[in-house]
């Protein structure tokens, strides 16, 4: 049983950039993230990418080429990958916890 739960306690956070710490999973061809931001992440470009997750904690404002989107602990995240949907997030609370699920 222990194959299907995911510890993230014993991963360890990497932070691949100023404000943002992850812990990620990854198998059969997903990586399951658990993302922290803080107000110091600026998101330097349009992301292109598709995500689908989970805010467990605190508030995150996306903008989508000037739709500006609230959301907020307890909303349910699906971003469909392409440029058409391309976004940049901004950190309205001191932290925001969140959980992504991906394709790798």
């Amino acid at each position: 049983m222990a194959a299907y739960k995911v510890d993230f306690e014993s991963i360890p956070w990497e932070s691949p950039a100023r404000g943002v710490r992850v812990k990620i999973h990854k198998g059969d061809g997903k990586q399951l993230r658990l993302v922290e931001f803080t107000r110091e992440f600026i998101e330097p470009d349009w992301c292109r990418k598709g995500h689908f997750g989970y805010i467990l904690e605190g508030q995150l404002e996306i903008d989508f080429d000037g739709m500006r989107v609230l959301f907020a602990q307890g909303d349910g995240v699906f971003i469909p990958p392409g440029e058409a949907h391309r976004h940049k997030a901004k950190v309205v609370t001191d932290v925001v916890r969140l959980i992504l699920v991906e394709d790798i």
